[in-house]
């Protein structure tokens, strides 16, 4: 099973990121632009939250807020669980699974060095099984 270092070396380790006094609504023009699902909310370097789809469900639209005024701090989520390098998509899936999320920061000497989504960590799963797999049917056929 891969590491989240060899994960991130093949898919890249891009990170979009916006400020905690940016604009929800900028922050959702990214999230269109790149088509992903979450945001890191960073000051400076500093990993400070994460802004996702879901936050704007549950913190804009049902609270009658307005995504043009209402700043990504004050409806982000704080508590941001993280994963480093070194574990494996296996222990990041079932991280993933446990505490309800879709996006986790690896963290590494103390800075953010990529973003893994459940996609990333089920096309990789998969490509695992079929790796098995061939091996297997290798095996018998041998």
């Amino acid at each position: 099973m891969k590491t989240v270092r060899q994960l991130l070396e093949e898919k890249g380790n891009t990170i979009l990121s916006v400020g905690p006094d940016s604009l929800v609504y900028d922050a959702l023009k990214i999230m269109a632009e790149y088509r992903v699902g979450a945001l890191l909310v960073m000051r400076g370097q500093a990993l400070v939250g994460i802004f996702s789809e879901r936050d704007y469900a549950r913190e804009v639209v049902l609270k009658g807020k307005t995504s043009k005024t209402t700043p990504v701090s004050d409806i982000m989520s704080h508590q941001v669980i993280t994963v480093s390098p070194d574990q494996t998509v296996d222990e990041c899936m079932n991280l993933m699974s446990g505490k309800r999320i879709r996006h986790l920061p690896v963290i590494e000497h103390g800075q953010v060095v990529g973003v893994l989504s459940i996609g990333d960590l089920v096309k990789a799963t998969i490509e695992y099984q079929q790796f098995l797999i061939q091996q297997l049917e290798s095996y018998i056929q041998s």
